[in-house]
């Protein structure tokens, strides 16, 4: 669909008078940043589960850091109607590839890259959620000399990765210097954030709407790479019993961290329920707001399509749904 085609090609999708009714869909996946393992995983199990869903010709392409022509080329290649991003990482989810798609004005599924960008700059997630209200625990970028002004115990990671990548947590303070050295040589911006411990949960909110929320309990440690994509022995519990109100409240704060940062789609929303043990006498324990995916995995492992399964929407439902969404942005 060469620049010249790509309108009449769009109508072919949104024009109810067309006979045409088969959607064209390229599931892209793979890029140039540390997830691409999960990305290739994810990006299969989302064009297998489109497959299984009337009315729609999938196809799968692999990609690495392409430019706009090229990939425009491979889009017009397919026959591209929809473009389904399953990548992860700074390019792939932080805005590089959105604005790319944009660029060429090719329809896709989820976050625009404004929303992408900030959603993956962990600092500027945080400043955003607290401008609305969402509480989130404190932090600072390292400095340049390696001061941090939080103290032990605390975790170090990037300000733009996912999946743990590069997370470290810190008890003594003499650590900090060698793991701020091991991390440096990979990532560039480095943030500090006050170490709470507690249950670890996720919130999927789909098209604006909360779903069940998930547990996480690794077998040891806290929830790494190693314990998201490779270990089978962590345990997930979809609604789990939590105290009053704390359900609602998470639901109603991922739903607004969602809205002020403009995701659209699907996204997920990582939180921390600070253990009660330490806290003063008849203090709540808190509930803070860690970071938020706007391409949350899509494995055997990932927590997005178990939320989706509590509700009954199962892979092709879920991913049908966010094709669906993009098809209706394509004639507003």
């Amino acid at each position: 669909m060469g620049s010249s085609d790509a309108p009449a090609d769009r109508r072919r999708v949104n024009d109810p008078g067309t006979t045409e009714s088969r959607r064209r869909v390229t599931v892209l996946m793979g890029g140039p940043d540390a997830e691409r393992p999960v990305s290739l995983d994810s990006g299969s199990r989302v064009a297998a589960a489109l497959r299984d869903v009337p009315g729609m010709d999938v196809t799968e392409l692999v990609i690495d850091r392409p430019t706009a022509a090229s990939l425009r080329t491979s889009l017009d290649a397919n026959g591209t109607d929809i473009v389904f991003p399953v990548l992860h990482g700074p390019w792939g989810e932080g805005g590089g590839l959105q604005r790319l798609l944009e660029t060429i004005d090719a329809p896709f599924v989820g976050s625009g890259s404004t929303a992408a960008e900030a959603a993956m700059d962990k600092m500027r997630t945080k400043a955003i959620a607290r401008a609305a209200g969402v509480p989130t625990p404190p932090a600072c970028l390292v400095g340049e000399d390696g001061a941090i002004d939080i103290d032990v115990p605390f975790v170090i990671k990037p300000t733009d990765e996912g999946s743990s990548v590069g997370v470290r947590l810190i008890r003594d303070p003499a650590e900090t210097a060698d793991v701020i050295a091991e991390l440096r040589t990979t990532h560039s911006a480095l943030m500090a954030e006050r170490y709470v411990a507690g249950r670890e949960l996720t919130v999927t909110v789909l098209e604006g709407e909360a779903l069940p929320p998930v547990e996480i309990e690794p077998s040891e440690g806290f929830y790494d790479y190693e314990a998201k994509y490779v270990r089978n022995d962590t345990r997930y519990t979809v609604s789990p019993p939590l105290p009053p109100g704390v359900e609602s409240r998470m639901a109603d704060d991922s739903v607004r961290i969602f809205q002020a940062l403009q995701c659209r789609d699907l996204a997920r929303v990582d939180w921390l329920i600070e253990e009660a043990e330490g806290l003063d006498a008849g203090m709540e324990p808190g509930i803070w707001m860690l970071e938020v995916n706007t391409i949350p995995g899509m494995t055997s492992h990932s927590l997005a399509p178990m939320a989706a399964a509590a509700r009954g929407i199962d892979l092709p439902g879920l991913c049908r749904r966010m094709v669906d969404a993009a098809v209706r942005r394509m004639s507003d």
